[in-house]
């Protein structure tokens, strides 16, 4: 991770490229794995508007809402953004295991506010997320940054079809996790790892380095609501949709967490696309709780030790560049 607790920061994978070969690096190989959703499109117009990374596909599963609405939620922000060159690879409609009850009360009941929107003229990829998700790792191995941002379902599947694929992947950054068990699902899980405790606990077992954006770090990193409607009154295709889609959750939240807008797929974007604007990060062992009556979901970090060992946790951010890339991502200055 690009940030240590002791202030020390390491270079990204694009750095690095470009201090060996004396160049500027091509665009790293960017795929997201997500379940669209309000903050999930947030952190998708990030992406499409980094130049030093280039999406090379968006693998989706079910989470925020089911699987048929995120796959049209995904599709219809690509051609928001122009972006109708990214595939979308539609993945599993549900947990591994046991079902769990989505976050349309939130999102709304498509995910995206309910504001009927037309949908995308294109259709989505007759390939399967997980198989995806392998295929891209070969064609871009080495290189592949990898961001979860929905629950883990999509990956575990791809893991159990290919154990090898941690060895492809230069990064793998995950939005989940509450690490001192305050959850938002329930009282110690957060949504993403509480939705598929088991395809998070296959995740979390076999990849060596995860570089986590937690819930708890994501409220650590709120975005005042009347700023939040500055940008949203930019002039632009990206910020008028947004601010459509995001209505509903803003007063959501306006009710239940006060001045502070929160956005987890952003904040893990930011750390995706800009490590270099971490301002702490701890490593810290880390399981997954899936057999606990009160606790099923729950990351369970030891925060004993060994430090140095087991996923890299975001603590801080840099307020200023995380914002600064919300508002570029809206087209809003």
């Amino acid at each position: 991770m690009a940030g240590r607790a002791d202030g020390a920061r390491l270079p990204g994978p694009l750095q690095i490229e470009e201090t060996m070969t004396g160049t500027a690096a091509a665009p790293v190989p960017l795929l997201i794995d997500t379940d669209p959703g309000v903050d999930d499109a947030l952190a998708l117009l990030m992406a499409f508007n980094d130049p030093a990374h280039r999406v090379v596909g968006l693998s989706i599963a079910a989470g925020n809402v089911g699987l048929a609405h995120t796959v049209r939620n995904a599709l219809k922000l690509c051609e928001v953004a122009g972006r109708d060159d990214i595939p979308v690879f539609p993945g599993c409609a549900g947990p591994l295991v046991h079902p769990c009850e989505d976050a349309a009360e939130v999102h709304g009941a498509d995910g995206f506010g309910d504001i009927g929107y037309a949908p995308a003229e294109r259709e989505a990829s007759s390939e399967h997320a997980a198989l995806a998700i392998l295929r891209l790792s070969h064609e871009h191995a080495g290189r592949l940054l990898l961001v979860a941002l929905g629950p883990l379902t999509n990956l575990a599947l791809a893991l159990r079809l290919d154990p090898t694929l941690p060895a492809r992947v230069a990064r793998l950054v995950v939005m989940g996790g509450a690490v001192t068990g305050h959850g938002n699902l329930s009282a110690a899980a957060e949504f993403n790892v509480g939705f598929d405790p088991e395809a998070a606990k296959v995740v979390f077992e076999a990849f060596e380095r995860i570089e986590l954006a937690d819930w708890e770090a994501t409220l650590a990193h709120g975005l005042h609501h009347d700023r939040v409607l500055e940008w949203l009154d930019a002039d632009s295709p990206r910020a008028r949709f947004y601010r459509e889609i995001s209505e509903r959750t803003r007063e959501w939240s306006v009710d239940r967490r006060g001045d502070h807008w929160h956005s987890a797929d952003a904040l893990a974007m930011a750390l995706a696309l800009q490590p270099d604007g971490v301002l702490e990060s701890v490593r810290r062992p880390l399981r997954v709780e899936t057999e606990g009556r009160h606790a099923r979901g729950a990351t369970v970090v030891d925060w004993r030790g060994p430090e140095g060992e087991g996923v890299d946790i975001m603590l801080g951010y840099d307020q200023d560049r995380f914002e600064s890339l919300v508002r570029a991502a809206l087209a809003a200055g």
